[in-house]
């Protein structure tokens, strides 16, 4: 993804690349980069040139870059998942001091999907169930993956409900009939998939289906450096990707 972000940095006139960090002892370091950057595995060194970053990673060191850029008093784009809920306390706390925006997913295609969930849940009513299949590679290690959760969270959303009241991780033996208002997410792993999700509302004698397929990385690495290049000048908040898109209590671009 540190590729993919460089990429599409140096494809908008309005960014150009201020730092780049990798994780120590990794076999790149030194190396020169574009815009007369050199990779390091010093964060404040990094932050020092940079009027917004971004993040993708594991949560460790998300968090890690999240406390430096809020020490430099640089806005935060995180695309990472997984993170425990101490690690999102950690997070919003973070987020009083900087604009921050963590997101599950960075396309816009997908925050359309969030979106268009939503609305589907509260308009299809619980006449409909809902349940949710995602795909990625096999080296992800977090299951079910950010997208899938937070598309369950829009669910529940449309439903007014509490996702944790109601959703479904696993299924095995006699598991009786299917709970009123259940939330099911299934997760399927293999090869290099960059992810696809499917939720699927079944009603009786017909089926609602809203996919999203990704071929490439690149989309969701553009959609972090215009979450990136939008929270500079903003007040120091938690914002998420839907709001930076302008679907809902947000500016847009």
């Amino acid at each position: 993804m540190g590729d993919r972000v460089r990429a599409a940095v140096a494809e908008d006139s309005g960014a150009c690349l201020g730092g780049a960090v990798e994780a120590p002892a990794h076999p790149e370091l030194g190396a020169k980069l574009e815009d007369g950057v050199v990779l390091t595995d010093d964060l404040a060194g990094a932050l020092a040139g940079c009027d917004a970053a971004i993040a993708f990673a594991t949560p460790g060191p998300s968090l890690a870059l999240a406390r430096a850029a809020a020490g430099a008093g640089v806005p935060c784009a995180i695309g990472t998942t997984g993170f425990s809920d101490a690690e999102r306390d950690e997070l919003k706390s973070i987020a009083t001091k900087i604009p921050l925006c963590v997101a599950a997913n960075f396309s816009v295609a997908v925050n359309v999907h969030f979106h268009l969930t939503r609305l589907a849940a509260e308009l299809l009513g619980p006449e409909f169930d809902a349940e949710l299949v995602e795909l990625h590679h096999s080296a992800k290690v977090d299951a079910p993956s950010g997208t899938a959760l937070r598309l369950a969270e829009a669910v529940a959303e449309g439903r007014r409900q509490q996702l944790a009241d109601h959703q479904v991780l696993a299924r095995q033996g006699i598991t009786g009939p299917r709970p009123e208002g259940t939330i099911g997410i299934q997760t399927l792993r293999g090869g290099d998939n960059p992810g696809e999700h499917t939720v699927h509302f079944v009603g009786q004698g017909e089926r609602l289906e809203l996919v999203h397929r990704s071929a490439t990385r690149d989309h969701f690495a553009r959609g972090a450096l215009r979450a990136a290049l939008w929270l500079r000048g903003r007040a120091p908040g938690l914002y998420d990707m839907e709001q930076i898109l302008g679907f809902r209590n947000g500016d847009g671009l």
